[in-house]
């Protein structure tokens, strides 16, 4: 089976946030477990759209919800490694987009895995995937990196 690859454009990434390996994320092999990783992922998307005053629900039913996840791994992380999660979006559809991921270890700049979170929104209160709202795409689509 092939393997999966992911490269991103180096000017891709628009944002980033830390994120410390605690004791409890680490398996048995003794390094960062895969479930931890993608909560992880998950927490960095969080204030990613947070800090871009993007809400993943409104309150009304409107909300965005994750479709995908693809992550390869090229090295281990261990308990209180610092990870630095950049974080960017791209391959906008009518429905949703991409959210990319580079992590690195900040104490010797290691990658340790790049990831891509597809996302779509959704109408909760319809049970409904729903175009992309025109706010969200505007926060975007004034950035040169997504050209």
């Amino acid at each position: 089976m092939a393997r999966l690859q992911l490269q991103f454009p180096e000017d891709q990434f628009c944002y980033s946030t830390h994120l410390t390996v605690r004791v409890t994320d680490i398996n048995a092999g003794n390094h960062l477990g895969n479930d931890s990783m993608i909560s992880m992922i998950s927490e960095a998307r969080a204030r990613f759209l947070f800090d871009f005053g993007i809400q993943e629900t409104n309150g009304t039913g409107l909300g965005i919800i994750v479709t995908d996840l693809a992550t390869t791994y090229k090295a281990e992380a261990h308990a209180r490694d610092q990870l630095l999660f950049e974080v960017g979006v791209m391959d906008f559809n009518k429905y949703g987009g991409d959210i990319t991921f580079r992590i690195t270890r900040s104490a010797d700049n290691s990658l340790i895995a790049m990831a891509k979170s597809g996302f779509v929104f959704f109408d909760y209160s319809v049970s409904k995937v729903v175009p992309m709202p025109e706010d969200f795409f505007g926060k975007f689509s004034k950035v040169n990196w997504l050209s």
